[in-house]
């Protein structure tokens, strides 16, 4: 039987900075809700979870990250965080997204939902055989697990794939960047 890991999962794909360790039979969660900032806050913060434990880099046996969906911005600095992480370490990082969370630990079948644009929702559906349908998006927004079960689940299923074959994090976009090219041509770069 392998011991159990040490695992410190984050997602900052909402309105917040979550982390999650998990340590043993424990999980300890910290949410600190922001609107933006994330990229600042995002590393002292992990620093903290694990201090407070007693805990440090090396400890770690893997990093477990939100995928998404969510907004574009913050999910690219979870996965950034993630990678950058996994390299240095030496460790592996899982990538759990956002339906997988919030069906964890459900009865079957489940309808996982997460707060979309314009106060719709993005839904997928499990069954005992998994996600039975396409991503959709339907309308109104549903009520919603607090964050800090949500990180809890994150590092709970990161850490129950980590000895599976674990390819790098990618993003769950469900549309594209609201971002538009710039309307002025590029200077011109002197030789």
């Amino acid at each position: 039987m392998q011991p159990k890991p040490v695992l410190l999962a984050f997602d900052t794909s909402a309105a917040h900075c979550a982390a999650a360790l998990l340590f043993g039979d424990r999980v300890v969660t910290r949410v600190d809700p922001m609107a933006k900032g994330q990229a600042e806050h995002l590393m002292p913060m992990l620093e903290d979870v694990l201090s407070a434990q007693g805990l440090g880099w090396r400890d770690l046996d893997g990093i477990g990250v939100g995928v998404g969906p969510g907004n574009f911005t913050g999910i690219r600095i979870a996965l950034s965080a993630a990678r950058g992480l996994a390299l240095g370490l030496g460790k592996p990082a899982i990538g759990v997204n956002g339906f997988d969370a919030r069906a964890f630990g459900e009865a079957l079948p489940y309808t996982a939902t997460i707060p979309a644009p314009r106060d719709q929702s993005y839904v997928q559906h499990f069954t005992t055989e998994g996600p039975d349908s396409p991503l959709q998006i339907a309308e109104p927004a549903l009520p919603q697990k607090p964050a800090d079960d949500l990180i809890g689940a994150v590092a709970r299923i990161a850490a129950s794939r980590l000895h599976n074959e674990i390819q790098r994090p990618t993003p769950l976009y469900m549309r594209s960047a609201d971002a538009a090219p710039p309307r002025d041509p590029a200077p011109l770069l002197l030789p």
